[in-house]
């Protein structure tokens, strides 16, 4: 009896390490298998850009001591990214740049948001080559009520009376398709949060567009109206005055009918006076 009892815990113990062996070499297989998957798709691309140190508002000066270099996934480098010290500072670090937008703590540092070195931050570093700036007057209604923000698109509506053949009309007319706001009122500052109504927008066009601006601004009244984000300036004519806002026909000019001439003299015949028709000389 004792030898069948030790028999059975024999091929009992046996039994338990085939059981274990067999899960010992089923988790390794797994976890091979696991490094094996991470291996193919854990491996990531790195390149050193350039991030802030700290938050930088509009008009603040970057500095070689606000800056740092971090690993950033090669596919995913934003467009204007620095990667090397002598881009960031072409001038070397004793000419900072100013900051036109606001970059916050390990936000990567980007030349949109930037100026030429050694340039302050204001309305000539927002000008690009052969660009004016040109202030507009506006008031509640003419300025969009006061949501227009630098960095926004405008449409441009010259509204003023036009003398035609036969008559004078006042007319609305689209004068400029998309032009930027590079400042309103005084602040150049895009991310300006202050409430209120603008007395000034300033745009920025060609010396040729500004001289029209001119123009406009002295003989009539200028209107602006917000361009959405991502369209396109329009290449269409528009113009409306009283008679297309109605959908009434052009009123038309009488049409004065002149009576003919007759030129008389008169004769005598004898004792009588003859009124008789000759042909007219004026």
């Amino acid at each position: 009896m004792r030898g069948v009892f030790g028999l059975v815990l024999l091929v009992g113990i046996g039994l338990a390490g085939f059981a274990v062996y067999m899960a010992k070499d089923y988790i390794e297989g797994y976890q091979n298998a696991l490094a094996a998957e991470r291996s193919k798709g854990g491996s990531i691309d790195t390149v050193e850009i350039f991030v802030s140190k700290k938050s930088v508002k509009y008009g603040d000066q970057l500095t070689a001591k606000d800056v740092r270099l971090v690993s950033w996934p090669t596919k995913s480098v934003p467009d204007g990214a620095f990667l090397k010290p002598e881009v960031l500072f072409p001038q070397g670090f004793d000419q900072p740049r100013s900051v036109l937008r606001s970059i916050e703590p390990g936000e990567a540092i980007l030349a949109v948001k930037l100026t030429e070195a050694g340039e302050a931050a204001g309305l000539t570093s927002l000008l690009k080559p052969g660009q004016r700036a040109f202030t507009i007057e506006v008031n509640v209604s003419s300025g969009v009520s006061g949501f227009l923000r630098p960095g926004h698109q405008v449409d441009v509506y010259w509204t003023g009376r036009v003398a035609t053949q036969n008559r004078t009309a006042e007319v609305t007319k689209l004068i400029e398709s998309s032009l930027p706001l590079i400042a309103i009122d005084q602040s150049a500052n895009e991310e300006v949060l202050k409430s209120g109504i603008a007395r000034t927008v300033t745009v920025a066009a060609s010396a040729q567009r500004v001289a029209a601006l001119a123009q406009a601004q002295s003989t009539g009244r200028l209107s602006l109206s917000l361009v959405g984000s991502g369209d396109a300036p329009t290449e269409e004519i528009i113009e409306v005055d009283q008679n297309a806002l109605l959908g009434l026909a052009a009123a038309q000019a009488p049409v004065v009918q002149q009576q003919e001439q007759v030129c008389t003299t008169r004769v005598r015949r004898g004792a009588e006076v003859v009124e008789m028709q000759i042909p007219c000389t004026n």
